[in-house]
């Protein structure tokens, strides 16, 4: 199946070299870190995670939101989904890979990884996402292809695939859960250390993650023949609502607690991001934004005239992937480490460097998801013909 990605249009091809150039130049200034150091991020003593992490930490939410298509389909048998449920299961073999290259590059010198394998230890959150991540990545790519394959040549998938599927789902809980303990379980970062923090990231996963397949089907339908279908789309619009409805409400649980008891450890974080703290401010504008764009989004998803509007629902879906990508994306890990725990202040911007090595991984992620993508639509259209 993979010749048909060999075969493609003019503006396909334009894609895939805007995205190689985009790689070369990530990778120039990755080989530059690797020989300079993590010195060239915007990371300090104080702020030990960065950009690199926040990407990870939300594209892992991405990665686990194709379990909102698994679970209906293969377990309830909801044919609607169908025709999309590949898409979602290659979504998350792209976000995995993702992932793991951007856990690559913070680690500066990547032959760390290595440290995992030969002395592994149990007690560690980091070992058990090691774990969680190549399962993950293992089972999407042995489900969607086999399945695909199976599909192409009108046959049932091989018995041994259902097994594999049942594990998948709660397994695709247990990427972000386990993401969500690194964080809880270090017990000096008030910000992090809550029990509702797995389930804010699995709410705000399952908003981001169908927000971004419904717009992918957009795309997909306007550059090729094959259509999710609209009853699927909508029911992931219903997903994405139920989903970032409930992410705002655990938000708000630790807007709560943290403002009724008073304790600095959990105040001076939230106050850090939409207040400023000590003349410090340089998310406040950012998280604002993110709180506005979860609003709006929340406002057109809840009224069925304009969520069953293919244009609304497309903004109400950018809204929601952006407004929670500055959240987990730029808030939890400078709302973590600032102030640090001796209530100082070491704000953290991310560089020119850092930045353009982040796109690069991003687009090492949207060629592997295109060319999936081409195959599935290759497949799809094959059998329309």
């Amino acid at each position: 199946m993979l010749e048909k990605a060999l075969r493609g249009s003019k503006k396909y091809w334009t894609w895939l070299l805007a995205l190689a150039v985009l790689i070369a130049i990530g990778f120039f200034f990755y080989l530059r870190q690797l020989y300079t150091g993590l010195g060239i991020t915007g990371m300090s003593r104080d702020v030990t995670w960065g950009f690199y992490i926040a990407q990870f930490t939300f594209l892992v939410g991405v990665a686990a939101s194709a379990v909102m298509l698994v679970l209906p389909y293969y377990l309830h048998d909801y044919k609607t989904f169908g025709k999309i449920t590949v898409i979602g299961e290659f979504l998350a073999v792209s976000s995995v890979l993702m992932c793991m290259l951007f856990i690559i590059v913070d680690l500066g010198q990547p032959m760390r990884l290595l440290n995992v394998i030969f002395y592994p230890t149990p007690n560690s959150m980091l070992f058990w996402d090691m774990i969680v991540l190549n399962g993950y990545l293992f089972l999407n790519i042995v489900i969607g292809w086999n399945v695909l394959d199976a599909e192409r040549n009108g046959v049932a998938p091989e018995k041994w695939i259902k097994p594999l599927i049942y594990i998948s789902i709660p397994w695709a809980v247990s990427i972000h859960t386990v993401t969500a303990f690194l964080y809880c379980g270090l017990p000096g970062r008030g910000f992090w250390l809550t029990a509702i923090l797995a389930p804010r990231f699995l709410a705000s996963a399952f908003a981001a993650g169908p927000a971004f397949l419904i717009l992918l089907a957009f795309i997909i339908r306007k550059f090729t023949s094959f259509d999710a279908g609209t009853k699927a789309i909508q029911a992931l619009a219903k997903i994405v609502t139920y989903a970032v409805i409930a992410n705002l409400f655990f938000f708000l649980c630790e807007v709560f607690v943290a403002a009724y008891s008073q304790i600095p450890e959990h105040t001076a974080h939230l106050e850090y991001l939409f207040f400023g703290l000590h003349g410090h401010g340089a998310l406040v504008p950012w998280m604002w934004t993110s709180i506005a764009l979860v609003v709006a989004a929340i406002i057109l998803l809840v009224i069925p005239q304009a969520r069953q509007n293919e244009t609304t629902l497309g903004f109400a879906c950018v809204f929601v992937f952006v407004g929670i990508w500055i959240d987990k994306g730029l808030g939890m890990i400078s709302g973590g480490f600032v102030p640090n725990p001796l209530h100082e202040i070491t704000e953290y911007v991310p560089t020119v460097p850092e930045i353009l090595i982040t796109i690069g991984v991003y687009a090492v992620g949207f060629l592997v998801l295109t060319v999936l993508y081409k195959v599935v639509t290759g497949v799809k259209e094959e059998l329309a013909g």
